[in-house]
């Protein structure tokens, strides 16, 4: 999918799924970036979305993941070793696992399963630190001409970075600015909600940072689930009521001896509430088929922060 100003949407299939991920393509000058980089699965449509665009893997300047979850990083080392000419541009806390990511594969195959993670996000490939930009709040890239803002932007995660782009008046926001997915679109709204997933939540720099990303003034959102959005001020206070209801329902249960399922089913109540009010014609069982996987993690990510409030 092609946006205005030389950007087009990379979809990477996650889990074969259409419409869930996405990467972006942007262009400048005769040279190429990519914003998230997916999974090492997913490498291949990077390469024909360049081709479409009568370029080479020589042609890309930067690889530009937003965090390292491995849905936004987990293809970055084979981009790299794909890209000769490509730096790799990461938040300062996510440098290291880049370098070196046998913790986050690790990590993942922990929770996961190795034979999941395999299929998922295939095998991590570390990058070569000389090739490696750390990009600290407020670092200014020039892109071939085009200027990029990196603003630190925790709350899902203390490694995430979001990137304004002076020429497009828009922000590449990860996970920051909250998941939509285009099946929910009416015509007049969208559904749009906070991700809680593990681990790292906190939702005072969520919030904090969703502010922040306001006050750029954008005039669009590239979200990495789903796609662009544009007028996207009515969606801060909405995200900002989210969040603050989420964390509400994680505290009513936060002693139940059933706390994961009263915390999945009052979020996804909540979440259905949401989308009806959006007018959106989708029958209730098809919202929570698209919502199940969203939930379980949002779930799993408020319990984690449950724990971690608690005295040890």
């Amino acid at each position: 999918m092609k946006y205005p100003h030389n950007i087009s949407l990379i979809d990477i299939k996650l889990e074969g799924n259409d419409d869930f991920a996405a990467a972006y393509l942007m262009l400048q000058g005769g040279k190429a970036a990519f914003i998230e980089s997916g999974t090492t699965h997913s490498v291949p449509s990077f390469m024909r979305a360049l081709e479409g665009e009568g370029l080479t893997a020589e042609d890309v300047l930067y690889v530009m993941p937003t965090h390292v979850h491995l849905d936004h990083a987990g293809g970055a080392g084979r981009l790299m070793e794909l890209c000769p000419n490509a730096q790799l541009v990461i938040h300062p806390r996510g440098a290291f696992h880049m370098k070196d990511p046998s913790k986050l594969q690790a990590g993942a195959e922990a929770v996961y399963g190795k034979e999941r993670v395999a299929e998922t996000y295939g095998e991590l490939v570390p990058v070569d630190e000389e090739r490696i930009i750390v990009a600290e709040d407020n670092h200014e890239l020039d892109f071939n001409g085009r200027e990029l803002l990196f603003i630190d932007t925790p709350g899902h995660a203390k490694h995430h970075y979001c990137i304004y782009d002076k020429t497009s008046k828009g922000v590449f926001s990860g996970d920051t600015f909250g998941l939509s997915y285009r099946q929910f679109d009416t015509a007049d709204d969208i559904f749009i909600f906070p991700t809680t997933t593990p681990v790292q939540f906190d939702p005072l720099a969520l919030k904090l940072s969703i502010e922040r990303i306001a006050a750029l003034n954008p005039e669009r959102i590239f979200l990495t689930h789903y796609g662009m959005i544009e007028n996207i001020q009515p969606y801060v206070k909405r995200l900002h009521d989210l969040v603050d209801t989420l964390v509400t329902i994680a505290h009513e249960h936060q002693d139940s001896s059933n706390r994961t399922t009263d915390i999945s089913r009052d979020m996804l109540a909540c979440f259905k509430r949401e989308v009806h009010a959006s007018e959106s014609t989708l029958p209730d069982t098809e919202i929570e088929k698209l919502l199940a996987a969203d939930v379980a993690l949002n779930t799993a990510g408020l319990e984690v922060w449950l724990d971690y409030q608690q005295p040890a």
